[in-house]
């Protein structure tokens, strides 16, 4: 007559089974033997492999979003109903690009939340792994004492030295399997639900990337709009660039740069006649301070570029990665500021302002330059297209350009140990760098105005 065993003896004994088999996917194999067969692989090439599928598994999940025949047809009609005149598309342009930064904040958002549960994954599975080898030992004894359990002495009393030495084995064993079994529910059970929270983030960022391409489409239109309202026609704008190209490969500073510009292509030298004629309008006091962004048909900054201290908007929804007047690991300070962000991300004009210089610039990369007055430019450099072309007067918020899909060359060419892309923004007055965080506006959920 066979022994039977408590309920509760057998319970902990198959949830260590049926966890050492999901975890190895055998039982029978023997946890040293699996250890010689595996490969030596350190903690730290595990992790970065996981960090390299993880970001793989991001892109996927954002590349190739399409966008239904419905939803585009929907979108053209409504840039079909659009005034036509300049101040009816400024102002759905910087609408669309608030909207796309705001949309890019959320999937920031929702991948660090993302980010936080993998690691949290990661911790569990580490907990699992590490007493893998323990719990293997712990079934093999269960399964021993299934295989030859010990007398009853009801029927053999005579075995009653083997009853009591079992007696005392399974005492010692008994609490420690529970206490086991007990860890092991409550991980698998936090491995359940950070599985569940990691796939609601998921749906999350492809509802939040199915729209950000529909703006991105809409932006399309609206740029196409606005490029037919040009005066200027496309032969003679590409005659500029092309000039504006061979000056900035001679050039040896921006500061040589601007000044050939203005000497040299018509667009530059009017942009910046544009630029001291709103200087000498501030300067006797023909227009007000009140509300500076209110009017998205204007033609020249409301105010003194010096006046919009802490009004302005970011260029870019990102994290910041370097600041202003920081050691750059080349023996200098920074002269400016430069932020990671997302893939394709869209870069709108910090303030109002004309286009300087639209194009490449040495180590720059793709670079725009925007004369705001008073002495004043702004820098952006990093992006892989620019929207915006010379002599264009642009408003604060308005789209200029779009980032890459990785890393370009940057001012400094830093090496932050990432692939993401970094836009590098910088302030200059009278051509020396200047701090531009006085500028920004740190109001929460700040939205331009148009």
């Amino acid at each position: 007559m066979r022994r039977a065993f408590p309920s509760h003896f057998l319970s902990a004994g198959l949830a260590v089974a049926v966890v050492l088999v999901g975890m190895t996917g055998t039982v029978s194999r023997s946890h040293a033997a699996e250890e010689a067969e595996a490969a030596p692989v350190s903690a730290e090439e595990k992790t970065e492999e996981r960090r390299l599928k993880r970001e793989s598994e991001l892109r996927d999940v954002t590349r190739d979003i399409s966008i239904s025949e419905e939803k585009l047809e929907q979108i053209n009609r409504t840039i079909r109903t659009i005034d036509r005149d300049r101040k009816g598309l400024n102002e759905e342009l910087i609408r669309t690009g608030s909207r796309m930064q705001q949309l890019e904040a959320q999937m920031n958002a929702t991948e660090r939340r993302l980010a936080r549960h993998q690691q949290n994954e990661d911790t569990v599975r580490a907990s699992l792994q590490e007493r893998r080898g323990t719990l293997a030992e712990v079934l093999v004894a269960l399964q021993r004492i299934g295989h030859r359990p010990p007398p009853a002495m009801a029927v053999r009393p005579q075995d009653a030295l083997a009853a009591v030495r079992s007696a005392i084995l399974l005492n010692a064993v008994m609490p420690d399997v529970r206490i086991e079994a007990e860890a092991l529910a409550s991980d698998l059970a936090e491995l359940t639900r950070l599985r569940a929270s990691i796939e609601t983030e998921y749906e999350r960022l492809r509802a939040g990337a199915t729209k950000l391409a529909e703006e991105q489409h809409r932006l399309e239109l609206l740029l196409a709009e606005k490029q037919k309202k040009r005066e200027k026609s496309e032969q003679m704008l590409a005659q500029e660039r092309e000039r504006a190209e061979e000056l900035a490969a001679k050039a040896t500073s921006l500061k040589q740069l601007l000044a050939d510009l203005e000497n040299e292509v018509g667009s530059a030298r009017e942009a910046a006649a544009a630029a001291r004629a709103s200087d000498e309008a501030h300067a006797s006091g023909r227009y007000g301070y009140a509300d500076p962004f209110a009017d998205p048909g204007r033609l020249s900054p409301q105010i003194p570029f010096a006046d919009a201290k802490g009004f302005l908007p970011r260029p870019v929804s990102g994290t910041l990665l370097q600041d202003y007047g920081v050691a750059d690991g080349f023996g200098n300070k920074t002269n400016g500021q430069s932020y990671v962000t997302r893939a394709n991300a869209q870069i709108t004009s910090p303030a109002d302002g004309w286009v300087a210089y639209a194009g490449e610039f040495r180590s720059y990369g793709q670079l725009v330059i925007l004369n705001a007055g008073n002495g004043y430019h702004i820098l952006l450099a990093g992006m892989d297209q620019i929207n915006v072309e010379l002599g264009q007067f642009v408003l604060a918020g308005e789209p200029v350009a779009r980032m890459g899909d990785t890393r370009v060359a940057s001012v400094a060419n830093l090496n932050f140990g990432s692939e993401q892309p970094v836009l590098y923004v910088e302030f200059r007055k009278d051509g020396t760098a200047v701090d531009p965080k006085p500028w920004w506006s740190n109001a929460e959920n700040e939205k331009v105005r148009g």
